[in-house]
């Protein structure tokens, strides 16, 4: 079973679904605001990708600005990014794409969804 976690007000996170919804993939949302991953789970996901830590981060977001994470990311180790991503759904690049609790794919590309879906 695929998962989305969301945010339903982002557009992407509202493309996302509507691809999904047209290509007729069973799924489930999350709203990632309400209930973000836990901080084991995304630990589970950063050192199963091969993606650097700061794909994981919503970087075009207002609280990842206000924090000032763009110089503090590099230096996270995966538990600490893991740890403050936890605490706040909107520091998490969205949407986020699992199935049976593998991380497929993160934010909407097209391309990416054909291949995580077949």
């Amino acid at each position: 079973m695929f998962t989305l976690y969301w945010y339903p007000k982002c557009s992407t996170c509202k493309k996302a679904k509507a691809w999904l919804e047209a290509q007729d993939v069973s799924f489930d949302t999350l709203d990632m605001i309400q209930n973000p991953p836990s901080a084991s789970q995304l630990q589970a996901w950063m050192t199963a990708s091969d993606l650097p830590i700061r794909r994981f981060f919503n970087t075009s977001g207002q609280k990842y600005r206000e924090m000032g994470l763009k110089d503090q990311v590099p230096t996270f180790s995966v538990a600490e990014a893991a740890e403050l991503l936890a605490t706040d759904g909107m520091l998490i690049k969205r949407p986020l794409l699992v199935k049976d609790g593998q991380l497929l794919a993160i934010g909407f590309k097209e391309m990416d969804y054909e291949g995580a879906i077949n």
